[in-house]
């Protein structure tokens, strides 16, 4: 290991540039093009996260797009800048999206930045992005914080395939509908949500999913008072429902992926697709009748794959 550290400090000190395995091309540059827009994540909690390429390409551009102009001007005070801003939201992106790309155009630099995090994550800039994609307008992705990927990564739950849902619907029953969708869903999910739903939706999630479905919330990432409740949804909801902790700010829930349904060979991926869809909302001999009438077949074959399962 020290001979590793110390081929990284000389190369370096007189490259730059950070050896790696696969001789991928690292290399140091922080300019900024004419007529580029630059997609730049901002810390979503620990100023330390904002990366030294984000603070160059911010201080360098002709203009900041911001989803909440005060937010960045604070932002960009700590980081010790002062660029001219202007405010994004989900309100008038349309008609902002259009005067960027007009300003691109122009050869004008621009770079998005949302609250915090990775910006379109749940966030606005989307519209915008396909405007420009649309105008063949270069668009660059500066990376960094992402609430998504930072509590997926210790969740502890498979990451090779993940779904992320984001926001729930706010009506409960819009919720519950949505919720009834994901049931089926084998991989692992990501939600975001509010403080002041998070309890409702918990207690929703536990009714359709299970209370054992293995789950991570975290709350407060990357801040002083970063907290982690776990390890089942029904764990998860007890513990907020004791805590005496003041929640603040989004949440971000990791929820486990349904267990796949053990079946014969006999069986075919479609087949198993819709005993999957079906065994959530449905008993075992309703689930088989209606596999029977769409596929044909034996009715005790999809029977005996839910009964595999328990």
């Amino acid at each position: 290991m020290q001979n590793t550290l110390a081929s990284v400090d000389q190369a370096s000190e007189t490259t730059g540039d950070i050896p790696h395995e696969h001789s991928l091309d690292m290399h140091t540059s922080c300019a900024v093009s004419a007529g580029t827009c630059y997609i730049v994540a901002t810390p979503i909690g620990n100023l330390a996260d904002m990366t030294r390429r984000a603070i160059e390409i911010l201080s360098a551009v002709d203009c900041i797009a911001a989803e909440d102009t005060r937010h960045a001007r604070k932002l960009l005070t700590l980081l010790g800048l002062q660029r001219p801003l202007l405010s994004l939201h989900e309100h008038n992106e349309l008609a902002r999206s259009e005067q960027l790309c007009q300003r691109l155009q122009q050869g004008q630099s621009i770079a998005l930045i949302t609250d915090a995090g990775t910006p379109l994550i749940s966030d606005p800039g989307y519209r915008l992005v396909s405007a420009l994609r649309q105008a063949q307008l270069p668009v660059v992705p500066i990376p960094g914080a992402c609430a998504a990927i930072a509590a997926l990564s210790v969740s502890g739950l498979p990451t090779d395939r993940f779904y992320f849902e984001g926001f729930l619907p706010s009506k409960a029953l819009a919720r519950q509908q949505r919720l009834q969708v994901l049931s089926a869903c084998t991989t692992t999910l990501v939600f975001y949500e509010s403080i002041h739903r998070i309890v409702a939706s918990l207690a929703q999630m536990a009714a359709i999913f299970g209370d054992n479905r293995p789950a991570l919330l975290c709350r407060e990432l990357t801040k002083r008072y970063e907290t982690y409740y776990g390890d089942t949804l029904g764990k998860v909801l007890h513990q907020l429902q004791q805590t005496t902790a003041v929640l603040k700010g989004e949440l971000v829930l990791i929820v486990g992926g349904a267990p796949d349904l053990i079946i014969g060979d006999e069986l075919t991926e479609q087949e198993q697709h819709l005993l999957q869809l079906l065994k959530p909302h449905l008993s075992k001999k309703l689930c088989a009748q209606v596999a029977q009438r769409y596929f044909g077949g034996a009715r005790q074959r999809y029977y005996d794959a839910l009964l595999a399962n328990d």
